[in-house]
């Protein structure tokens, strides 16, 4: 949507896939800010978060990042002269970021009566500051991940809560064209079907985080549109709560994002994505998905097996073939047949050839405006097809292997750009530059070229 840095609001829990590892910036158990080319080598962190069990509740796996810029541009702020602010918040400093603030937040348009009530009793909230600052690196691979997002315990929770909403997203899906199993896959990844929405006040994160100034012009941004909520009368000040970062209700918009997909489904005057009640937040999860470009019957993917001796030169989501073209390649749906006509598809190996193979469509990049993770987009498509009584994975991962952490990670590029097979620089992040890299140094040496960034690869380049 943008090619811009994006910066992960991440929690408890990192997950770093081999073939592609997500990058963490600041933040929470949401996330936030400009989604980049999910082609670029630069891609988020897909986060869990583990809770107590509840009647719907399994551990959350991510949520949607920024989306969209505000119609009206916020005048910059001037940062921080030292970081004095971040290391020993005070009420004193607070105070005078505050009004500075809110004359910056009069000038986009926010009445002083908004300002007088958002703020009313807002102070910073250390157990933010405390959150943002420690966000330690854990490594799952794409597996192990999966196990936890597509559980036995997510699809039945899921089947219960389309079952006991299925009204509400036959009428979703009849006007937004997406299929109500993707709705409610993407509920059950956000919140565990609403069990885990976030109880941080949003106005008091967003400002204590903008106050902190590590990335001050970003979390202003994100409480302007906040603000912006608030004035358009859609929930009250104490009643906007959601994550530590910024992400709110059933599906974890960002205020910038529920601006502009938020819609009001059940008519009564006001986009209610946080109340009991999920009808808002999932039609407004649909139409973000339709304005992205989702096609209805157009499957995200489906499981392939590879005939031997395939060309790996033409896996990755950069090769776009028609269904005719992978047929007549041999390739055939692991349940048996050929490839259905849906339009242009790529042949993707998340785990390498030893792996899961995809055919993906369209749809999948879909789901990638969501969040561009390819675990995200795997664990959604695939909930969403067991959710509706398809059958798990008949393929195998090579569960012998772990992640790379992000040290090695920088490693294998550093290595990789003195053997001379990667010029994209070092980043740590496994994005489709890398695999090509990967890609070109395995059949320098003779093996199989499937472009997957493993231990192995690292240990030959050592």
């Amino acid at each position: 949507m943008w090619r811009s840095r994006l910066v992960r609001l991440a929690g408890a829990l990192v997950l770093a896939v081999p073939t592609m590892v997500m990058a963490l910036p600041p933040a929470t158990s949401l996330r936030p800010e400009m989604r980049p080319d999910p082609r670029a080598d630069s891609l988020p962190r897909v986060v869990t978060v583990s809770t107590q069990a509840s009647p719907l509740a399994v551990p959350r796996s991510i949520r949607p990042q920024l989306r969209g810029a505000l119609t009206a541009t916020l005048p910059t702020a001037t940062p921080p002269a030292t970081t004095a602010a971040a290391d020993a918040p005070t009420t004193e400093g607070f105070s005078d970021w505050l009004r500075g603030f809110q004359a910056r937040a009069r000038s986009a348009g926010i009445r002083q009566a908004t300002l007088d009530q958002a703020f009313s009793g807002v102070s910073v909230l250390p157990r933010v500051l405390e959150r943002d600052r420690n966000q330690a690196e854990f490594s799952r691979a794409l597996w192990d991940y999966l196990d936890s997002a597509v559980s036995a315990t997510r699809v039945a929770n899921g089947r219960t809560a389309l079952a006991r909403h299925r009204d509400i997203l036959t009428q979703i899906e009849r006007r937004y064209g997406v299929e109500a199993e993707v709705v409610v896959a993407v509920w059950g990844l956000e919140s565990a079907y609403g069990a885990m929405r976030g109880d941080t006040d949003i106005i008091a994160a967003m400002a204590t985080l903008a106050y902190d100034g590590r990335r001050r012009d970003f979390f202003e941004e994100q409480l302007i549109a906040a603000l912006r909520i608030l004035q358009a009368g859609d929930v009250s000040p104490r009643q906007m709560t959601g994550s530590w970062a910024g992400a709110m209700g059933h599906t974890q918009f960002m205020p910038t994002s529920y601006l502009e997909h938020a819609v009001d489904f059940d008519g009564n005057g006001r986009r209610n994505i946080w109340s009991d009640d999920p009808v808002d937040a999932l039609a407004s999860t649909a139409n973000y998905l339709r304005h992205f470009g989702w096609t209805t019957g157009q499957p995200w993917g489906l499981e392939v097996v590879l005939p031997q001796g395939f060309d790996f030169s033409l896996t990755g989501e950069q090769v776009k073939r028609p269904a005719s073209f992978w047929n007549a390649q041999g390739v055939r749906l692991a349940a048996g047949g050929q490839i259905p006509d849906h339009g242009d598809a790529s042949i993707l190996l998340p785990a390498g050839h030893r792996g899961v193979a995809l055919v993906i469509f369209n749809n999948f990049h879909v789901i990638e405006r969501y969040n561009p993770a390819d675990a995200y987009v795997i664990a959604v498509g695939h909930l969403s097809d067991r959710i509706i009584g398809g059958e798990a994975f008949r393929g195998s991962w090579p569960r012998e292997d772990r992640a790379l952490t992000r040290a090695e990670r920088e490693e294998l590029q550093q290595r990789l750009v003195t053997a001379g097979f990667h010029r994209y620089g070092v980043d740590g992040i496994i994005g489709p530059q890398t695999i090509d890299s990967v890609r070109r140094f395995q059949a320098s040496v003779g093996w199989v070229p499937d472009g997957y960034a493993s231990l192995r690869v690292l240990e030959r380049l050592r």
